[in-house]
């Protein structure tokens, strides 16, 4: 009860207090911070994706100053050599304003990450958005086959749904690529699994489906049974490595982040940066409300 109680005040404190918590769970505040922060988890073995944080912008001249963001960022990390690619959230490019400007800021950045044969990861948002992100993922996996992938959510209850009528894009040539993550948003029964095992039951069902179409998973968990799930799954299917990956969040859960390097999988780690890191944060503590304690110790620590 007093680390919920935290986390639902915490929004409402300095941003120099929240800033404590934030440190340990984003890169900084500048590309450099996310540049140096992904040159250590190379050299680690580690693959990154960068995130730019941010989402639900309210005037498009802020899409434009996005886009040119990632741009930037696209050519710090080539120049850079990270191994890694990038997560962008659609609502930051005025998805909810204007979706087809939305889709040609999103559509010149996957081709610059293209032309790199790189990688761009669209991510999913709350309910709202579920459907016009699907369809914007539609329209670039088209013309990108290789360089565009989605995120899905295990606890929406059409997931599963999802990845069979999204089944027609996929080929042995050019796999479908999907990060399966639990879901942090804050969606009503009627839609959502609530229960903790029913979640990951329903996460491991997903995989199990991708599994078995050759699609590629992006198995994206802290949690040790859904880690364990997955296992079982790669060696049902005899998954050679690169048909998958595991990913993790930054800052989180590092012993089980070096357990599954050490058994052999690959691993990417979401390294979000960013001026906007106020939201993120604070979302973060309210999908986990144990981080508190670790808030007030700091406090007591640091002074």
């Amino acid at each position: 009860m007093f680390n919920k109680l935290i986390a639902n005040i915490l929004p409402y404190m300095p941003k120099s207090l929240v800033w404590i918590f934030s440190k340990r769970y984003i890169a900084g505040k500048k590309i450099d911070d996310a540049i140096n922060a992904s040159k250590e988890l190379n050299e680690e073995g580690i693959m990154v994706t960068i995130d730019l944080l941010g989402e639900f912008i309210t005037k498009l001249d802020q899409a434009e100053e996005n886009k040119k963001m990632y741009l930037e960022i696209i050519d710090r990390m080539e120049k850079e050599h990270i191994d890694g690619n990038y997560s962008l959230k659609p609502t930051m490019f005025g998805l909810l304003i204007d979706k087809e400007v939305c889709y040609k800021n999103i559509r010149e950045i996957v081709k610059k990450a293209a032309s790199h044969e790189n990688f761009v990861r669209v991510d999913m948002e709350d309910s709202q958005c579920v459907d016009l992100e699907i369809e914007l993922f539609r329209k670039l996996k088209k013309e990108f086959p290789k360089n565009v992938g989605l995120v899905l959510q295990a606890y929406l209850k059409r997931t599963l749904d999802d990845i069979k009528n999204l089944e027609d894009l996929h080929s042995e040539e050019n796999p479908i690529n999907f990060r399966i993550c639990k879901g942090i948003y804050v969606e009503p029964a009627s839609i959502a699994y609530k229960k903790y095992e029913e979640i990951n039951r329903h996460f491991i069902e997903d995989v199990d489906y991708m599994f078995s179409k050759n699609m590629y998973p992006a198995i994206a968990t802290h949690d040790k049974p859904v880690v364990e799930g997955a296992y079982q799954l790669i060696e049902k299917y005899k998954a050679p490595g690169e048909k998958y990956e595991f990913q993790m969040l930054y800052g989180v859960t590092p012993e089980l982040r070096r357990s599954i390097l050490d058994k052999g999988h690959r691993m990417r780690v979401y390294v979000p940066f960013g001026e906007d890191w106020f939201a993120y944060s604070t979302r973060r503590l309210k999908e986990n409300p144990k981080i508190a304690s670790q808030i007030i110790k700091a406090l007591f620590v640091r002074g």
